[in-house]
């Protein structure tokens, strides 16, 4: 079964934002490329099977929109939420609205939402989730499951969650979201070692994946998208 990997980050300055969320995360960039910034917990190394790590890739325009995927990140304990939201907002982050919400809004340097929440009773490690926007929870997350083997913890008609059967790193959640944007973050799956990337490519197309063309021309991974147009891509190891 293929993993959750990375999540893809577009950007307009890769290295900026990487360091950005470096700092935010308390990770380490462990590539640096002509375009593209890669980051992930310290100590690890690729492609650690427990390990979610972020790449920001530039692009010549990423749009500064409220997209359907989106990161939370968690926070202990209230006090901790504040501590944390006040250090984001002095590393160049802006809050976004108020309320008496469990969660802090908030917009990096280049207009991506994401938000803190409190995570009291969960270790997730500092991403608390990938949150993506649907039509339909309990549809996506019967897809995403099945393509990666994950738990459903919860499926409802306003939200389904879904983690690794090893019960390590974030939630995958799906939540109601009618807006269709061009997205500036999507995942990035790998093949497990002893996977044939051709034949996993194939299985999740039965599963209702379809192929997705970006211009991405002749590369050496899948490009696809689920059954709501949510665009993902299938990486060789």
């Amino acid at each position: 079964m293929p993993r959750l990997a990375m999540v893809n980050l577009k950007a307009r300055d890769d290295a900026a934002l990487g360091r950005f969320w470096a700092a935010v995360l308390d990770w380490v960039v462990f590539h640096e490329g002509p375009g593209s910034t890669a980051l992930g917990p310290a100590g690890f190394a690729w492609p650690d099977p427990d390990a979610l790590c972020l790449d920001v890739v530039a692009v010549p325009d990423p749009e500064a929109v409220r997209g359907r995927v989106r990161l939370d990140l968690a926070a202990a304990s209230a006090t901790h939420q504040a501590e944390l939201v006040a250090r984001l907002v002095a590393s160049g982050a802006k809050r976004v609205g108020g309320g008496d919400e469990p969660w802090t809004t908030l917009t990096d340097p280049e207009g991506n939402v994401f938000r803190v929440r409190r995570e009291t009773d969960r270790d997730t490690g500092p991403i608390a989730a990938v949150v993506v926007g649907c039509a339909d929870p309990r549809a996506m997350a019967r897809f995403w499951g099945t393509a990666m083997a994950w738990t459903t913890h919860e499926a409802r008609d306003d939200r389904a969650r879904l983690r690794a059967a090893t019960g390590i790193g974030p939630y995958l959640e799906f939540v109601p979201d009618p807006l269709v944007t061009r997205n500036r973050f999507h995942l990035d799956l790998t093949p497990s070692p002893r996977a044939d990337h051709p034949a996993e490519v194939a299985r999740l197309r039965t599963l209702g994946a379809a192929d997705a063309d970006i211009g991405q021309g002749a590369v050496p991974w899948a490009v696809l998208a689920d059954p709501e147009g949510n665009r993902f891509c299938v990486l060789t190891r």
